[in-house]
């Protein structure tokens, strides 16, 4: 079956880094577009970046030059690569592989990330 398995969170302090991992199982890597997702305390789960299967990006304008999203087809892994972080980007950030030929679509289990001082 498929599973998608988030790693890389954690408590951080303002304007430092974090670089989350998704490893995913089950499927063939290159056939989805992978997307992360964060949902804070209170709030609407939003989407943050797309890594998509054609390598090209797409970013959330909160987050857009400092999150960088890529993936590695040898690795079946999507990356997530938060600099300057902000109170603000505190949530728990969520894994998401949607097919390009199917309506198939996954999450992972979700990783807290806290920007605390």
């Amino acid at each position: 079956q498929v599973q998608l398995v988030e790693s890389g969170g954690g408590l951080v302090q303002p304007g430092g880094s974090l670089r989350l991992s998704c490893a995913a199982s089950g499927l063939i890597f290159d056939w989805y577009h992978m997307g992360w997702y964060r949902q804070a305390p209170g709030k609407q789960r939003e989407l943050v970046a797309t890594a998509f299967s054609d390598n090209n990006t797409n970013y959330a304008d909160s987050v857009k030059g400092r999150f960088t999203i890529s993936r590695d087809t040898a690795k079946n892994t999507a990356y997530l690569k938060m600099n300057s972080l902000k109170p603000e980007d505190t949530a728990v950030y969520y894994c998401n592989a949607r097919s390009r030929v199917s309506s198939n679509n996954y999450w992972g289990q979700g990783t807290q990330v806290t920007v605390s001082s």
